[in-house]
């Protein structure tokens, strides 16, 4: 059994962990960037409180070119970690936040 289906399964095992559901998403962005990019919505809408899918939700929005998805994944990412009064996520995705904004000549 490979990573893909053994996380498959966890998945189906126990649906509302959103770890598992995260770790398939990281794992397919190897292989498949489109499949990433919809488990990553997924787990935006399911778990929305999942703080470390912002980051990789707006690197996926990245690689497909999907820039004001990004920016705007980025933003509700900061909003949401300010509410959950996480000071180190989101002095993390601030700055990630902002070399995407550079990146991308949006300062």
């Amino acid at each position: 059994m490979d990573r893909v289906e053994l996380l498959e399964n966890y998945c189906k095992e126990s649906p509302n962990d959103p770890f598992n559901w995260y770790a398939l998403a990281l794992e397919y962005a190897r292989i498949n960037i489109d499949r990433s990019l919809a488990l990553h919505e997924k787990i935006s809408m399911d778990f929305p409180s999942y703080i470390p899918n912002y980051y990789h939700l707006a690197q996926r929005y990245q690689q497909l070119g999907q820039t004001e998805q990004a920016k705007k994944c980025y933003e509700k990412g900061l909003v949401v970690i300010e509410k959950n009064k996480e000071a180190r996520a989101w002095l993390e995705l601030s700055n990630a936040y902002q070399n995407f904004l550079f990146e991308n000549d949006l300062l």
